[in-house]
């Protein structure tokens, strides 16, 4: 197949879900910047593996699968490389700035509190919160369905935890 054709291909496929791209970046990265980086590494990424996506399982579960393991490398590399850097004051400007952006505040503690999860939570969360079911999630991730559910479970738990005690709830 030509070039041009696999390319439109591509083109045609990642278009109307792109919004996972920034979704998963939301997640993973911190700062705008890290999530415009998160955001080409990943298109990157789907690019190289596209010649061997088989049309047979969904679309979106690919992409899913790709660009979660992109983000979760992308930040493991990112915190080696900067586990000695505390900037001053950063988490307080990352909140002004979510906050001057116009998100609603319960937003801004959803992601503020998503980012102190652990990698696999984290995506649970992602992907539980974008509407994908159990299967679906299951599938993405490689667990079990019932894994999935106990998890799910366990992270709205601690999540209706984490609002009550910032005054949310």
């Amino acid at each position: 197949m030509p070039s041009a054709e696999i390319s439109e291909r591509f083109l045609a496929a990642l278009g109307p879900h792109r919004g996972i791209l920034y979704k998963v970046a939301r997640t993973y990265g911190r700062s705008p910047e890290e999530r415009e980086d998160i955001v080409q590494e990943t298109v990157a990424q789907l690019w190289r593996a596209y010649p061997r996506y088989d049309p047979a399982f969904r679309f979106t579960t690919w992409m899913y699968r790709i660009a979660l393991n992109t983000a979760i490398s992308w930040r493991r590399r990112e915190r080696t490389q900067t586990q000695h850097l505390h900037p001053e004051g950063e988490e307080l400007l990352a909140g002004v700035a979510a906050v001057d952006a116009g998100e609603d505040a319960d937003v801004v503690l959803l992601y503020r509190c998503i980012e102190r999860y652990a990698d696999l939570d984290k995506a649970l969360l992602m992907l539980y919160l974008d509407g994908q079911d159990q299967r679906e999630i299951a599938s993405v991730l490689g667990l079990t369905p019932t894994n999935v559910a106990t998890r799910i479970g366990r992270l709205k738990e601690r999540l209706r935890a984490d609002f009550r005690a910032a005054g949310h709830l």
